[in-house]
């Protein structure tokens, strides 16, 4: 008798099984929003086995699968965007920023994932993919759509920022 998973869907199980945590993760150090992290794995994941043909090995597959999550982060991230633009007329471009967190957090000690959270999104995007997950600036630049020295410029924003919320 056979079992209710085929072989591939049992492999890409696993698969899931030993990379979520990190997708996740990731996810949710690029949006710094826990529900919005959660959705945006399974999307990873869903456009992963969608796309498991075109994986040619010639990165390990945690590479492949990481860069790919970072698409999907990336490209909700654009959606979401032109959404707002659409949905918000204003004559202060500003208003269709995200907020600032206003949460007071004045003599609360901040741990290095609340202040990566609390970066703005560009600078947070730059150090998440430079310091966390490694990427260099040009390969930075080709996933976000932005110049090296932005990337750059951002990296060292982000840096500064959290050397004084951490130093509060």
């Amino acid at each position: 008798m056979r079992s209710r998973a085929t072989r591939p869907q049992a492999a890409f199980e696993a698969l899931y099984r030993a990379h979520v945590g990190r997708v996740y993760a990731l996810c949710l150090r690029l949006t710094a929003d826990a529900v919005r992290a959660e959705e945006l794995t399974q999307d990873a994941f869903v456009r992963a086995w969608e796309r498991l043909a075109s994986f040619r090995g010639e990165s390990a597959f945690s590479s492949w699968l990481y860069r790919l999550a970072v698409n999907v982060v990336f490209l909700s991230q654009r959606a979401g965007r032109r959404r707002a633009l659409r949905l918000f007329t204003t004559d202060d471009p500003a208003a269709l920023e995200r907020p600032a967190d206003g949460s007071g957090t004045a003599g609360v000690q901040l741990d290095l994932e609340r202040a990566i959270a609390a970066l703005p999104p560009g600078a947070r995007e730059v150090f998440v993919l430079h310091d966390v997950e490694g990427y260099r600036h040009h390969e930075i630049a080709g996933l976000t759509g932005i110049a090296v020295g932005t990337s750059k410029a951002q990296l060292f924003r982000a840096r500064r920022l959290l050397r004084e919320a951490l130093s509060r």
